[in-house]
């Protein structure tokens, strides 16, 4: 009988990913290993095909000493995308250990807005020097984008554009496309433009417009007006406008109405995550800015100003406690119970101000439904207040062995949800008109309101029901 040598099994690659999405540790703990051992095959082996979000993730979760070394061992085939995955924190920290010349040749193969978008977040003289190093061509495209205000469409929009005039053919521009090299192509297009020689938009042909067409037929008689929007617009305000008609791009102008870029719905999808996230940020007292990577010092002084002016509004709140200290040494129960009727009116504002902020975010409530929607919320705090009166007066009854008390924090409990109501609703809507972001400013105000009147009701019904002045 002849012995075969059993062979081990070829043990199955690591993934990226676990079962669940999560980063898997074993996975990055092997490209650690590799970067240690300066083998530039291997980490290529690993991570050479994974897709740039994926190897954001990747780098985030290294070492951060191990963050550069892995860009610097891949080498040309390190996409420069990743680095828009990133935490803005961390990609800093990159591109300061980076050579400059290494960040200039990675950003060349970038798109204008990509590139755009890990330039901005540095201070002028780290773009200055990015910049010297690149072609004069990319240099002056990506300085042009540099200067548009912060946040316009300006930053947001590519500048590799597809471009006819209104008189070729069909088949003119199915033949340009195909002959064309990528350095004159953009990653991914829907959509050819039609301009004038002075480059104005007169409009575009949508590549399936353009495939179904005869070869024949001009652009001129294919073309449809677009929707454009202009160079220093705001991106939320572009983000509505890809929601509201339903967009995949949208053609960028000037002041004279030459095209000048071109917005994708990936960098829309950006925006609106960025722009619900920094909202969620402010309702908690948080700045945009915020991020996991960031320093403990940064951290506490930007949280410091807000926990500052709670406690002066808590000061507020706790006089009307004050006021009434005669009543509570009277009566025991009452101290016990007054945070109830505080935090269940602080609770129902915080819904209503949260639907009122979002809604002035997206532009549902304005001026001319804000009555009803006030009418619709106090309403809605009225019946909430009657519910949990008598859930909470037959508790405290109970408890306190006292129907008087019942009542009274029923009442208490009624009057506070409306209060909750009328503030979450007004607060907003009175900063936004003044100017103010509702989103960073409610939050304070709102549980101030809720808590003197909680308070105030509460004790002030007391004192008049059981006669306590």
């Amino acid at each position: 009988m002849t012995d075969v040598a059993a062979k081990d099994p070829t043990p199955d690659p690591i993934s990226l990913r676990d079962d669940e999405g999560d980063i898997n540790h074993a996975f990055v703990e092997a490209v650690a290993r590799t970067i240690a051992q300066h083998d530039a095959k291997a980490l290529l082996e690993l991570v050479g095909d994974l897709h740039e979000a994926d190897l954001g993730a990747l780098i985030e979760a290294l070492h951060h000493e191990d963050r550069p070394r892995l860009i610097e061992l891949m080498g040309r085939e390190f996409d420069f995308a990743a680095l828009i995955e990133i935490d803005d924190n961390v990609r800093e920290d990159i591109l300061d250990e980076l050579p400059t010349e290494t960040v200039a040749e990675g950003m060349r193969d970038l798109e204008s807005d990509d590139a755009v978008a890990i330039l901005e977040d540095l201070d002028r003289e780290e773009q200055a020097e990015i910049l010297e190093a690149m072609s004069p061509v990319d240099r002056a495209a990506l300085q042009r984008s540099l200067d548009y205000p912060e946040y316009s469409a300006g930053r947001l929009m590519q500048t590799t554009l597809l471009t006819a005039p209104p008189f070729w053919t069909a088949g003119q521009a199915l033949d340009y496309i195909h002959d064309a090299t990528d350095d004159d192509l953009p990653d991914s297009f829907f959509e050819i433009f039609v301009v004038d020689p002075g480059y104005h938009l007169l409009g575009n042909v949508f590549l399936d417009a353009l495939v179904r067409a005869r070869r024949t037929a001009t652009l001129d008689e294919l073309m449809r007006e677009r929707r454009s929007v202009h160079v220093t617009e705001d991106q939320e305000e572009v983000a509505r406008l890809f929601e509201r008609y339903n967009l995949v791009s949208a053609p960028v102008t000037d002041d004279n109405g030459r095209l000048v870029g071109v917005i994708t719905i990936d960098d829309i999808v950006d925006v609106i995550e960025e722009e619900a996230e920094e909202d969620i940020k402010a309702l908690g007292g948080v700045r945009a800015g915020e991020e996991l990577s960031s320093s403990v010092m940064w951290i506490t002084r930007s949280r410091f100003t807000w926990l500052f002016v709670n406690l002066v509004t808590a000061f507020v709140a706790s006089s009307v406690l004050g006021m009434f200290s005669g009543e509570l040494e009277k009566m025991v129960a009452l101290a016990v119970l007054v945070p109830i009727v505080a935090s269940q009116g602080g609770n129902a504002a915080t819904q209503t101000m949260t639907v009122a902020v979002r809604a002035l975010a997206t532009r549902e409530l304005s001026s001319s439904n804000a009555m009803r929607v006030a009418m619709r919320e106090v309403t809605v705090g009225m019946l909430n207040g009657v519910a949990f009166g008598i859930l909470t007066g037959i508790g405290a009854g109970v408890w306190f062995s006292s129907p008087g008390i019942g009542v009274v924090i029923a009442l208490a409990m009624v009057t506070n949800l409306i209060a909750g109501a009328v503030g979450g609703i007004m607060v907003p809507l009175t900063l936004d008109r003044l100017g103010y972001d509702p989103a960073v400013s409610s939050g304070a105000f709102v549980t101030t309101v809720t808590d003197v009147v909680g308070n105030f009701a509460f004790l002030g019904i007391a004192t008049l029901w059981f006669g306590l002045a």
